[in-house]
Parts: structure tokens; sequence; C-alpha cells
């Protein structure tokens, strides 16, 4: 993998996610800068059902006929169950911070029998202000929020996906772009025993903004994954938050910073991997993206004590999705 390309309708997505939430006022700082929780997803029951009805019928037999554009937000779908983030905003690419959204699936395009409705919750990128860095706040383009669906995927190969977004008592309905095929993508997933590479420290080169484009750089430095794995938890973070082609790596480091606080003092290890051989688009992956065959970033791995891979975040996650995935690997064995 020379480097990691975003399909283009993908970006203009992912930034259009950015937008979305770049002037979102809906209570995801409570004034002292603390992070927010999660606004749960509406019932299932305020969608309709299929009835076996396709995609394109449930789209086009919506009250609206022309609706909010909803799109995904990261790339790779397995088969199974799937974390689908999306942002939701208007035609004019104007921020929706409010919506009551679910996805729907099918199985060979937007002809074929529809599946959900699988409504979105909204999880918060907000960090304290202590943990925001100076190369977050600076970016108008940063992430605040994102939506999440649980989305399962019974078979490989081609989906296509819609989402309903409730208005009162009607629908707007509206295709998405499919960000790949089910399958395609074979990234070390949950249950894997996490590739035993190494990962450079601020120890190993003259200046730390060699191996972290955060500014300040972070502390998540100081500990090579090859020594730590299968000794203790670790929190693998993939991400490079000045050149992050999605504009959700700097949220996602400082939510990070943040939880690590929330741990002080427990043996855990805390690793940052930047993407890019020095720190340069044109010269592709680092190795260890490379070990861990991830196709876009940012990637979160929690590892336990055992170095065998309890959690996988494509993307976007809240200080609240990190922390239950570090409590799952460091309560006593």
């Amino acid at each position: 993998m020379s480097r990691l390309r975003i399909p283009t309708a993908l970006a203009a997505v992912l930034l259009a996610t950015t937008v979305l939430v770049a002037g979102c006022d809906s209570g995801d700082d409570n004034g002292d800068g603390a992070s927010a929780a999660a606004r749960a997803a509406p019932p299932a029951s305020d969608f309709p059902a299929p009835n076996g009805r396709t995609l394109e019928q449930l789209v086009t037999g919506s009250a609206s006929s022309r609706g909010p554009v909803v799109s995904p937000a990261a790339k790779v779908l397995n088969v199974g169950e799937n974390r689908f983030p999306f942002g939701v905003f208007t035609v004019e690419q104007e921020p929706i911070t409010d919506a009551e959204v679910a996805i729907y699936a099918a199985p060979r395009g937007v002809k074929g029998p529809a599946e959900g409705p699988y409504p979105a919750r909204i999880e918060s990128l907000e960090t304290e202000s202590a943990f925001r860095a100076e190369s977050t706040a600076q970016d108008p383009d940063a992430a605040k929020v994102v939506y999440v669906s649980e989305v399962p995927l019974a078979r490989p190969g081609k989906w296509a996906f819609a989402a309903l977004i409730k208005e009162g008592d009607s629908y707007s309905g509206t295709l998405l772009p499919t960000p790949s095929l089910a399958g395609q993508f074979d990234p070390v997933g949950v249950g894997d025993q996490a590739p035993r590479v190494s990962t450079p420290t601020a120890s190993d080169v003259a200046q730390i903004s060699e191996i972290d484009t955060r500014v300040p750089p972070g502390t998540m430095h100081d500990e090579d994954l090859q020594d730590v794995l299968g000794k203790k938890p670790v929190v693998l973070l993939f991400a490079t938050p000045a050149l992050c082609q999605s504009r959700i790596c700097g949220p996602v480091v400082d939510i990070a910073e943040q939880v690590k606080r929330d741990h002080e003092g427990e043996d855990i290890a805390w690793i940052h991997q930047e993407i890019y051989n020095d720190n340069d688009l044109q010269k592709g992956a680092r190795p260890q993206v490379e070990a861990y065959r991830l196709p876009s970033e940012p990637w979160l791995y929690v590892i336990d004590r055992d170095g065998k891979v309890s959690t996988v975040i494509e993307g976007a996650f809240s200080v609240q999705e990190l922390e239950r995935a570090v409590q799952r690997v460091s309560a006593p064995s």
C-alpha cells in the first residue's frame, strides 16, 4: 500500500461530516469544557418497517423527495456486525445536528430487499478543554459529533444503504454512497492476535514531531508495542492529526489523551502511531499501518493483556466509547 486512499466521493462525505459538526450547538459541551454523553438512538418503532420494499421504494415512497444528505464516515464494511458512522447535512452542506435517523441496508443494490431500520445514536467528540490540542482547536473543520448505527451485514459483496430521517410525523429519505464491498478489506479484527510490531518512542527520535503531528505533541510515545504486547493491556491509536484526510484524527487523539488521564496509575500502555512515512503523504503508509492492513485513518485498537484484540473502531469515537473499551481489558483477570 503506497498511500492510504479514500475514494473521492467518500473523502467529500467525510469532509461534509466535519462540516456537519463544526457549528454544533446541541449540548456537547456543558460549559466547563467537559465531554458530553451520547444522545441515545430513537426506538426502531419510530421508523417504518421495510415490509418487502426495496431501498429505492423506501426512499421514493417517503413524504419528502428532497431530504438531508446522509453519508458514511468509514471505509470498511464487515460481514457481521458493523459500527456504521455517518454525517447528516443539508444539500447546501449546512450542518444538521439533531436529526433522528435510521439506516437501512440491502444486498445486491438499491433494488434489493431492504433490511432495518437501524436507528442512530449521536456520539460527542468533545473533550475537556485541557485536552483539546491547538491543532484541533484551530481547525474549523475538526469534528465534534458522529452519528452511529449498528448495522448487520449477513453476506459478503455488494450492499446498498439508505437512510430515513424523521421529520415530525413524516420522513425524508436518501440513498447513501457505498463505502466498499462487505469483506473487501481485511484489517486486523476483534479476536485476532495483535501483530507484534515496533512502534517508535520519544527516545528513538531527535524531535517528537518526527513521530507526532499533533500540536502540542501528545504523551503516548513512551512504550514500544513489541515490548508490551502480551504483558499488559494496550490502547493503540493509528492517527495523524495534521494530515488526516477525514479531519477526525485530531479529535480522537485528544479523546485518547483524556481517557489516558482518567486511567493514570493503571498498568496500561497508551500508544499513538502516526500514519505516513516521515509524516509525508507522498511517502506512503508506515510499516505499522501496513502490518494492521489499514486502508484508511484513524483506527483504534484496544488489546487485552494476552495480546488479543478486544475492540476495533474505524473513524471517530467518543470518550465514553473508549472508556468502555478500556474497562473491558483493564478489569482484573
